[in-house]
């Protein structure tokens, strides 16, 4: 198992590279001279192409393309993404917070996704064809079909200014988080409880489930059993789940004027600060590859069939 992990976290360095590669350049497929977005948001009342050089100088950019790559990396290992352009603060200093706050967003409507996805798959898969099963599909299919930024503003509107139990917007307190999150839970729980209920039939036509009754095992043992071979199908969706939320979180955080990431991102984008850009797409980049890895190692220590298909 060590040698399978081992293996794994080696195979995620070239790819990590490729993904630093991709996303640096992006600073450079915009028509816009960096050196230029930083002298307009200092507030230059008029930009020489003397200022432009003395720009690109101080920023480095008028250094080799790979090296500039070069220094761009080892300052990332370090957690130093350069400074804002608008701003001229610490990239870390602004990302550090916003990450955070979107994480814990993140983390709290991942467990919830999940453990809806399980009960829901399983109920739903126990009960297929009935008005459960029926029922909870198409409800699911109405949710996730509508537009989250549309949920949002109804659950506003009934919990917050209707009803006045909920705040609208921050996350000062443990209340913050319930509207975000039952409308992040609602989009994706309607998504991969089918993968679970899917998962859960293919499973109860399998020979095991006819024998296991056959030879007088509880239905309660049979299911369980079941439902461990049906989420190792699920594994990877769950945790690839993660990262997508992650990076997903763009309109509830704007909706709800959550301090994180999506947030910093569409402001960063308006203003084209590209440091912050860079960052945000990098961490993002970095996150699915890191629960992948998680989702396969996860995957061979429950079948350890996949540890010699490395």
């Amino acid at each position: 198992m060590r040698s399978y992990i081992i293996k794994k976290l080696l195979i995620s360095i070239p790819l990590l590279l490729i993904i630093s590669f991709l996303t640096f350049i992006l600073i450079n497929l915009s028509p816009q001279n960096p050196a230029e977005v930083v002298l307009h948001a200092q507030g230059v009342p008029k930009i020489t192409d003397e200022l432009i050089i003395e720009t690109e100088k101080e920023l480095g950019l008028d250094q080799p393309f790979i090296m500039q790559y070069l220094h761009w990396v080892i300052a990332c290992l370090q957690l130093d993404f350069g400074n804002s352009y608008v701003t001229g603060q610490s990239v870390w200093s602004l990302i550090e917070p916003a990450f955070l706050n979107t994480l814990k967003l993140t983390l709290v409507s991942s467990f919830f996704v999940i453990v809806f996805s399980i009960f829901l798959g399983v109920l739903c898969a126990m009960r297929e064809g009935r008005i459960f099963d029926k029922s909870v599909r198409g409800a699911s299919f109405f949710l996730t079909s509508a537009p989250s930024y549309w949920l949002a503003s109804m659950v506003i509107w009934y919990f917050s200014i209707k009803l006045d139990l909920l705040p609208t917007s921050g996350m000062d307190s443990y209340k913050s988080y319930i509207l975000p999150v039952t409308i992040i839970t609602i989009s994706y729980a309607g998504i991969y409880f089918r993968i679970v209920r899917s998962s859960m039939l293919n499973n109860l036509n399998e020979d095991y489930v006819l024998y296991g009754r056959a030879c007088g095992l509880n239905e309660q043992t049979i299911t369980l059993q079941i439902l461990r071979n049906s989420l190792q199908v699920s594994i990877s969706v769950f945790c690839m789940a993660i990262p997508i939320i992650l990076g997903s979180t763009v309109v509830i955080e704007t909706v709800f004027a959550w301090p994180g990431l999506g947030s910093l991102s569409v402001k960063s984008i308006l203003s084209r600060d590209f440091p912050i850009i860079q960052a945000y797409v990098l961490l993002l980049a970095v996150s699915f590859v890191v629960f992948n890895t998680i989702s396969d190692i996860i995957n061979a220590v429950i079948n350890p069939k996949l540890r010699n298909d490395l």
